[in-house]
């Protein structure tokens, strides 16, 4: 893969980042088709991530190819919008605080209530390469 100067959020990006919007990120399966699916974001100082499980199809995906696209709208006023993409490191390391992290932003509980006892969460941190937005001026 090339090497790419990865880029940061601006303060404005971030900030709509903060708001439990859902995203939709798509990945791209083994035959190279896209797969897109619904997830709560999270944004920090490293930028961009999100959270999943192993055995599910994101992470086998990104493994394979960890390359994504990731796109944000506001609820409230679809001509208001974040797209990004750029490629993934996974890691498990903090995961389970996040993903407790994540349903407080988007639920207003304390900790994830749909965790099952053997599931192995996983963080997924995006590094930037490209951003586009709409209507965040």
């Amino acid at each position: 893969m090339p090497t790419q100067i990865e880029k940061h959020l601006t303060e404005t990006e971030r900030a709509f980042l903060e708001h439990p919007f859902v995203a939709t990120v798509t990945t791209l399966r083994e035959d190279g088709s896209p797969h897109s699916t619904v997830v709560w974001v999270d944004v920090d100082d490293d930028g961009p991530s999100f959270n999943t499980a192993e055995g599910r199809a994101k992470v086998r995906h990104l493994r394979g190819n960890p390359r994504l696209a990731l796109l944000v709208v506001d609820p409230e006023d679809s001509y208001r919008w974040l797209a990004l993409d750029g490629h993934v490191e996974l890691t498990t390391e903090g995961a389970d605080d996040q993903i407790d992290k994540l349903a407080k932003k988007y639920l207003g509980e304390d900790v994830y209530p749909w965790r099952s006892p053997d599931e192995i969460r996983v963080t997924v941190r995006i590094h930037l390469v490209r951003v586009h937005t709409y209507g965040l001026d």
